[in-house]
């Protein structure tokens, strides 16, 4: 059930239209059964899955918040993140594991017969047992009490809007929106439909149509690509994942808000950014924040050694990156991330341009260096990747297909920055909301007008279910 089919919209009117009229607890129970649904439209057979997280973390939790014994409340924090970690251990990356470990013992001379299931990946997994995590850590912590009503808590870990892609939201914000009844904000529903024609726009104009260019470069046969094609398909899949992503973010902030329930900000404007740290502040601000709450920060942080920094960036940054995905290529695209971070605190100062002009080259030289992380990020494979770099620096030539796909870029995302520089310049992502209603019709009739007269040859699933 994708947010831009037509089948969710139907979804949720229905839900909209019963929710509306019933009273706090059956709001609640309203959207729990929507949740599981929703859920389960994908594949029921992985309800019981999400379920038995739910169970474990909600459990653990109480039991957490009732003990006196630090041995206990230690053992129950690490039994319930064993159960989210190993259940998200054995279906993203048992295949990975036991097929690196034969090619390493094959490699070493040995003989190894290790049984490769064929497992499939429950959609939002990763998303729902970091959020589960987050919650038992935060009771762990002190910072939020135990919630008693079980079906407030599955709610919480179940939450369709952001279930299978996030935002990953805190135990600390949601729940007390879901324990708390809610009433009629007003700007509510205008905030809401700004964020769903905008997800929309971003989803379908500008990720589906640049991702069709980009997965025709990176489907290429090998040695058929110039090098200034394969740019092409590393700048189109850069906003192809952006528009993809942070579209999903955002109608899942705008179904939310006509729930009456914020969610998190994901994204601030990610390619205005001038180094790495501004960056993880703008991209994925959810997973980024938890992998600094819930990991950079336990590790040490920087309150060690300069060295000891470095390692906690490196192995912050490597765990996000095999987060996204069971493969080396998600491995060095977080391994590059974490060397860039390293970098800039080395070198960063020394780097810095005065002045306006210093701040674009800034920001267009580290935009490079992002683009150059998305082309591991999206390779099938390493050695594709090695390839692609090379023919970069190696077989430059303007061809027909990369004519029309910088053209194509130019298109659809020129607009697309120009309004971000806007939002940037005054610090807010609601400017639009706050101009004249002449000008705010006339940006979401070009909204309306491209998802018509532009809609992609192939609709596209969103990125991150495989995540």
């Amino acid at each position: 059930m994708l947010f831009n089919s037509y089948a969710f919209w139907i979804f949720l009117a229905v839900v909209w239209a019963a929710y509306r009229v019933l009273p706090h607890r059956g709001q609640n129970l309203l959207l729990l059964a929507a949740s599981y649904y929703f859920y389960g439209s994908w594949d029921w057979r992985f309800l019981p899955l999400i379920l038995t997280v739910t169970v474990v973390g909600y459990g653990t939790a109480l039991g957490i918040e009732a003990s006196a014994s630090a041995k206990r409340r230690r053992l129950l924090m690490a039994a319930s993140a064993s159960v989210s970690l190993g259940l998200l251990g054995f279906f993203k990356y048992w295949g990975f594991f036991t097929t690196s470990a034969a090619e390493l013992l094959g490699a070493l001379g040995f003989h190894a017969d290790l049984r490769v299931l064929n497992i499939i990946l429950p959609v939002g997994i990763s998303f729902y047992t970091f959020q589960t995590m987050s919650y038992t850590i935060d009771v762990y912590r002190g910072s939020i009490k135990a919630t008693r009503c079980f079906t407030d808590f599955a709610l919480y870990v179940a939450y369709f809007p952001q279930l299978v892609a996030g935002p990953i939201e805190r135990s600390t914000s949601l729940i007390p929106q879901i324990t708390s009844p809610r009433t009629v904000r007003r700007g509510d529903f205008s905030e809401g439909l700004h964020l769903i024609l905008l997800g929309l726009f971003l989803k379908v104009v500008v990720g589906d149509n640049l991702g069709f260019i980009a997965n025709g470069v990176f489907a290429a046969e090998p040695g058929k690509l110039t090098g200034t094609e394969a740019l092409v398909g590393i700048y189109g899949f850069a906003f192809q994942i952006y528009g993809d992503f942070a579209g999903y973010s955002s109608i899942a902030r705008g179904v939310s808000k006509w729930l009456g329930i914020d969610l998190m900000t994901n994204f601030r404007m990610p390619y205005l950014a001038r180094n790495p740290t501004e960056f993880w502040q703008r991209w994925h601000i959810s997973l980024s924040s938890w992998l600094r709450d819930y990991l950079y920060i336990p590790l040490g942080g920087n309150r060690g050694s300069t060295g000891r920094t470095y390692c906690n960036l490196m192995l912050t940054m490597l765990l996000g990156g095999l987060w996204h995905g069971a493969a080396w290529t998600f491995l060095a695209w977080g391994g590059l991330h974490g060397l860039i971070l390293c970098s800039y605190r080395v070198f960063g100062e020394r780097l810095k341009l005065p002045g306006r002009w210093g701040h674009i080259l800034a920001t267009l030289g580290f935009f490079q260096l992002i683009c150059l992380g998305w082309l591991f990020f999206r390779a099938d494979s390493m050695a594709q990747a090695w390839e692609m770099l090379g023919l970069i620096f190696s077989r430059q030539e303007l061809t027909p297909l990369a004519r029309y796909g910088f053209g194509m870029l130019g298109f659809f995302c020129l607009p697309l920055m120009g309004y971000e520089i806007w939002l940037n310049r005054a610090g807010s992502l609601r400017r639009l909301e706050a101009v004249r209603w002449g000008w705010r019709a006339a940006a979401y009739c070009y909204f309306v007008f491209m998802l018509i007269v532009f809609p992609p040859p192939v609709f596209g699933q969103f990125i991150y279910f495989q995540f």
